[in-house]
Formats: C-alpha cells, structure tokens, sequence
C-alpha cells in the first residue's frame, strides 16, 4: 500500500532546486537512532528551516534498523511534532538496488544509488537503474562520482579519496539521469582527527558549471563554517546539499557520558530522562549548523512548493 504523505514532505530535487535559489544549503541530518528523529525535526520546526531527514543503508545495518521502522518513526513525528517546514526523507549511501526498493515503498522521498568504487561505465549503469526505477515512483536520486574519504567507516566502507572530474561529472548526469551528485572535493566522513578538511572551490565550480544537477557534500561534520558559507555561495551555484551525521551522534553520546555508539533498540530503552538530555542535545547541535553552517535557518517560509 502507498503511503500518503503530507504535503511538507518533498523530494530531493525540490528540495535542492529552492535551496539553491534561496542560497542556502539543505541539512541532511542522520540522527541513526530513531528516537532521535524528533529532535532533528524539532530543531527545523524551531528555526523554520527546511531540511532532510536521512539514513544510509550501512547505518541501518549497524545500528539494527530496517528501512519500514525508520520511516514509520519520522512520519508518526512529523504528525506528533506537528511538523509544517519541507522536510525530505533520504535513504543514503546504498549499493543494493532491494534495499532502494524497500526505501520507497516505505515513505523515502529521495534514495542514493553509490556505485562510485566501481568503474565509470558500472557506476553510471547501476545509477541509470536506481533513477529509473525511482522516478516511476516520483522519487529522487542521487548519485556519487569520485570517491569521498572516511575516518569512521560508519556510512562507507573506503578511506580512500578520488576526486570528481568535472568532464566525467558531465558525462555521468547526463546518462543516468540522476537528480543529485555527491562530489569529491576534499571532505570526508566521520571525525577529521589528523588530515583536517579543504573545499576545492574551482573543481566545485567547474562541475556546476558543467551539469545540470545540483551538487551534494559528504562529510559536513567538522568542516568550518566559513569554508562551507563559501562552497554554498559559489557563483552559478554551489553546494546545495550537506550531509551531518557524526557530530550530532557526538552530541547525543556527550549528553549521556558515554562514548561508545549504542544499538538502536538500546537508545529505545533508555530511559525517558536520558532520552531527552540526548534530544535536547541533537536538537540544539542541529539548529546550530541550521543557523551557523548552511544559511537555512528562517527560509521555510520562501520555500515555494508549487515552482517549477
């Protein structure tokens, strides 16, 4: 049965398209504990920011989740947090075509087909596959040319870094039709404990210059906020989309005193006072990348739903 959504929550291409009129970027919050979707949502409800609400299938797997429990969870918060800013709900980093399948049959507005550690022509094959068979669904897709680092392996398996040819960029989003690119320009994954984060602001540039499709960076957490401002604001378009993840499971494990990540069934069993300390902390590291980081904060209200 398809589920029937609420008229705030959109795809990734909408999204992404008013982000980039409106010169703000779109935060793509993993809370990776369900309990902790309320507080990201708060927070965008709180700073009238739109937003995105996403997991990807390696977090699903190490926290105990499947896709089905994660979209239930945000769609019963969007009613109970009487939740009106756009919010999308994104299904990141995914290789296995049935797991995008299970996605969207069970309320993901936006999935990521990442084929990027394979050869060109495989990437773009399996990336064509996952937009076809995603917008017969209306749902959006994004895709990754080069290879974005990691410091964790928490969303990705590679510590490797590629990054993206601005050429290749063109080729890629012109035949598989995808409506997203992650790109790699010198971000990556996790906690930067040695190697600290650069932005290839010209390599930006030239592969925005050169696709059609909007641009997303990986490996948001950590980066400072004026270098972030500046690949947002890049003439002719920049960066519309960035993904945070570990600097709010950060917030959430500093709030309780602990270090080591927890299964998702042991965040639903803790208890209500600790579920709300790390509510509370999700929710204002959160509002602060809304508010310091991406520009978006107060932009709900400029969000238009029916532009083309």
């Amino acid at each position: 049965m398809t589920r029937v959504k609420p008229s705030n929550v959109v795809v990734l291409k909408k999204g992404m398209e008013q982000a980039e009129k409106g010169s703000y970027a779109l935060g793509s919050f993993s809370p990776r504990y369900t309990p902790m979707i309320a507080a990201v949502l708060r927070a965008g409800q709180k700073t009238q920011s739109p937003l995105i609400v996403q997991i990807s299938s390696k977090e699903l797997v190490r926290y105990g989740i499947t896709p089905k429990a994660f979209a239930d969870e945000f769609y019963a918060c969007i009613e109970s947090e009487r939740i009106t800013v756009p919010v999308v709900l994104h299904l990141d980093h995914t290789k296995d075509m049935a797991v995008i399948r299970e996605a969207i049959a069970a309320g993901f507005t936006s999935v990521m087909m990442d084929a990027s550690e394979k050869p060109l022509e495989d990437n773009i094959a399996d990336s064509k596959e996952a937009a076809e068979y995603a917008h017969r669904h209306g749902v959006s897709v994004e895709a990754e040319l080069g290879m974005i680092g990691t410091t964790d392996f928490v969303e990705t398996d590679k510590d490797e870094e590629l990054f993206t040819d601005p050429q290749e960029a063109l080729r890629f989003v012109t035949e598989s039709n995808v409506d997203a690119l992650a790109v790699s320009c010198g971000t990556a994954h996790g906690v930067y404990m040695v190697k600290l984060p650069s932005i290839d602001y010209k390599r930006l540039q030239a592969i925005r210059a050169l696709t059609p499709v909007h641009l997303v960076l990986h490996g948001g957490s950590g980066v400072p906020a004026e270098m972030m401002k500046q690949a947002i604001l890049l003439p002719g378009g920049g960066v519309s989309k960035v993904n945070i993840a570990t600097d709010l499971e950060l917030a959430f494990l500093g709030a309780l005193g602990r270090e080591e990540r927890m299964t998702n069934e042991e965040c639903r069993n803790l208890s209500p006072a600790d579920l709300e300390r790390g509510r509370a902390a999700v929710e204002a590291a959160v509002a602060d990348k809304m508010t310091h980081f991406l520009g978006c904060a107060g932009k709900a209200g400029q969000f238009e739903y029916s532009a083309v």
